[in-house]
């Protein structure tokens, strides 16, 4: 039985795999921003102009494209990237971000739900603060995670 490390060509099906990876995150992040955009857009809105309609646009696509992106990193990347123990210790923290990062989301497209559907916003510093500090930090994960984790993939993980 030959070690499939040894296999003529694994070293570039490996490195082909390592860059498809980091490309999807790459993509995955630019989704990621641009809906941090639309939210800080909102933020800047507020307590009058907020756009019911980019409301409901962002509500319906925050939580699932979130929870599709994470799956994808923690089924996919994170085992490809988390060969060290200082490395786990990362990915433990990307893991517990991205936990924090849901419950936000679900706490805001209830929010924008609310107002895209005709309610008021109640307390417009308390709603932009919330905005801002999901998107704020959701901003801060990806920049680590290009900083980090995708010139790892890039040069093949290891």
């Amino acid at each position: 039985m030959t070690d499939s490390r040894q296999t003529p060509g694994f070293g570039r099906e490996r490195e082909r795999l390592a860059l498809d990876f980091a490309l999807l995150v790459a993509r995955a992040h630019e989704r990621k921003l641009r809906l941090c955009d639309a939210l800080e857009a909102i933020a800047d809105d507020l307590p009058s102009r907020v756009d019911p309609l980019l409301c409901l646009d962002v509500a319906s696509s925050l939580l699932p494209m979130l929870r599709a992106s994470h799956r994808f990193e923690e089924e996919i990347v994170f085992p490809a990237f988390a060969q060290t123990e200082q490395r786990e210790r990362i990915v433990a923290r990307l893991r517990a971000e991205h936990l924090e990062d849901e419950c936000l989301a679900e706490d805001l497209s209830e929010a924008l739900l609310a107002h895209g559907h005709g309610g008021p916003i109640v307390n417009p510093e308390a709603f932009g603060y919330m905005l801002r500090a999901f998107f704020e930090a959701l901003r801060r994960h990806i920049a680590f995670e290009r900083d980090h984790l995708l010139p790892t993939l890039a040069d093949g993980v290891g």
